[in-house]
């Protein structure tokens, strides 16, 4: 059977969040639930869709829409950890299975088209596995990832497989509304630039969408257009590769049982290199001799050592006490399981040996063994609608705060951030032609144009143009935290492009455009 390689089986279970918090709670299909994620509804059973709860709902519109609707809060973790027993049950039946996200996954269809004798028989018999010992699964199978998903999304309980032809993936996703594709940020230009269905949007050149749009938009065209491919690391059990440390008796000295992990670490390590893979996140979970359990997830740059693993085991031990601390209780046992793996191909050694930045890691590594978790920090972009809020330190090895940055912050700048960043803002003063401040008053209106503007002792420098000002209020109902303030962009007579803040009738300049 001559199958195209570019085919793909998405493979998808319904409600899944729902699934998994069910098992987790050990709760009944007859109880309508919805899970709960920043204030908000993130997903919601079907006894509660019935009733009027949708994603997106406020919890008391919930709650009022439905009053035995039991809410439970939302952990993607467990979501996770659960959807790893859907993948190994596909597993077991074909090979190099691609996580989407919990709920949805990927695999090539080539390979089990041949050995099952077609893509039917494939989707039914990884359907038919799912249903006996998960839950009920939907299949869709089409010419690129995002069609398949589509495909997969839109199959009925009484047909769980949907099979687009082989050539009319782009014509089956073609009418399809633009909000599909799922991007908040694109997806109100297009409507506003008159694109309403993902045809619309395919037809454009990509050169031109690449022009406008930049990364995000030929992500979005290859999606539409139908060209986008399976790519990404194929997912990888991290139970086969995890270690499992036991202490008897338990120990309370954080010397000996970093030792006694050393071994299994480089155990853990040696079996990733067999299978040609490397770890670049790991969970350690630590049991103490009271019951406490201390779990925590830890990335690298590059990829683990066995001699980072130990380092990350010691630095969850000591907290925040420093190198002579230790832990609260004794510890009797340890456990390490890889979150994150790669390709060993996409680590290997640069033609001239170590590169920069390793040396610059390891010297960085080194200094947090022997000062501890916490003494050495690394900057990171962080969420806020000040410049100088977005500065996060970060301790060595810990993940970056992504969830923050993640959220929308209005009143923030937009891109291009500006070059340079005042640790403190520069004092500033801004004059109109007469030589009167400039400031803003209530509805947010100039009482006159600014002309020049000073810093600190230097001489004037005069303003060639400006825009703004653009009100910024935070915290408004919290008189200790509250601030409110207007941005203005200047370029002065030199070409230099300023980031200034009124706040509190002084000026400082907030930034640089270098």
């Amino acid at each position: 059977m001559n199958v195209s390689s570019s085919r793909v089986i998405v493979v998808w279970v319904p409600d899944w969040p729902i699934v998994a918090a069910r098992r987790n709670l050990e709760l009944t299909d007859e109880l309508p639930i919805a899970l709960i994620d920043r204030g908000t509804v993130f997903a919601c059973s079907s006894l509660a869709r019935a009733a009027g709860v949708r994603r997106g709902l406020a919890v008391r519109e919930a709650q009022l829409r439905c009053p035995e609707l039991l809410v439970a809060p939302y952990d993607a973790q467990a979501d996770a950890r659960a959807f790893e027993h859907v993948v190994t049950v596909i597993e077991e039946l074909v090979p190099g299975v691609r996580i989407l996200r919990p709920g949805l996954c990927a695999i090539r269809a080539r390979g089990p088209a041949r050995f099952y004798g077609g893509e039917q028989q494939a989707a039914s018999t990884i359907r038919q596995a799912l249903t006996e010992s998960v839950a009920s699964a939907r299949v869709g199978i089409a010419d690129s990832p995002f069609g398949a998903e589509q495909a997969a999304l839109r199959t009925q309980e009484s047909a769980p497989v949907r099979i687009i032809d082989p050539g009319t993936t782009q014509s089956f996703l073609a009418p399809l509304p633009i909000s599909t594709l799922d991007d908040a940020a694109l997806v109100p230009v297009l409507r506003r630039l008159g694109l309403h269905v993902l045809g619309d949007f395919a037809a454009l050149d990509r050169t031109a969408v690449g022009v406008r749009f930049a990364e995000a938009g030929l992500r979005a065209h290859a999606r539409a257009s139908a060209t986008d491919r399976l790519s990404g690391a194929e997912h990888a059990p991290e139970a086969d590769f995890g270690a499992d440390v036991a202490f008897e008796p338990a120990l309370d000295r954080v010397d000996q049982i970093a030792f006694g992990v050393r071994a299994e670490a480089e155990s853990m390590i040696a079996r990733l290199a067999h299978a040609g893979l490397v770890c670049t996140a790991l969970r350690i979970t630590v049991t103490s001799e009271s019951g406490d359990h201390s779990e925590r997830s830890w990335s690298h740059p590059h990829h683990f050592s066995a001699a980072d693993v130990v380092d990350r085991v010691r630095w969850q031990l000591q907290g925040s006490g420093g190198a002579a601390a230790g832990p609260s209780a004794p510890v009797e046992r340890i456990e390490i399981a890889p979150s994150r793996v790669d390709a060993s191909t996409n680590h290997e050694a640069g033609l001239w040996g170590t590169s920069l930045d390793e040396r610059v890691h390891h010297a960085l590594a080194r200094l947090s063994s022997l000062l501890g978790h916490g003494a050495v920090s690394t900057p990171s972009l962080g969420g806020g609608r000040f410049l100088a809020e977005r500065r996060v330190l970060v301790p060595w090895g810990d993940e970056s705060p992504k969830t923050q940055r993640a959220l929308p912050w209005p009143g923030s700048i937009p891109p291009p951030a500006p070059a340079t960043v005042f640790s403190q803002p520069r004092p500033a003063e801004v004059r109109g032609a007469l030589g009167e401040p400039v400031d803003v008053d209530a509805r947010g209106t100039t009482n006159t144009a600014p002309v020049w503007m000073a810093f600190d002792q230097a001489p004037p420098l005069t303003i060639s143009a400006w825009a703004g000002p653009w009100p910024v209020h935070q915290r408004w109902w919290d008189a200790d935290t509250r601030r409110s303030a207007a941005r203005f962009q200047m370029i002065d007579s030199t070409g230099m492009a300023w980031l200034l803040i009124l706040e509190d009738h002084a000026w400082a300049a907030e930034a640089r455009y270098d």
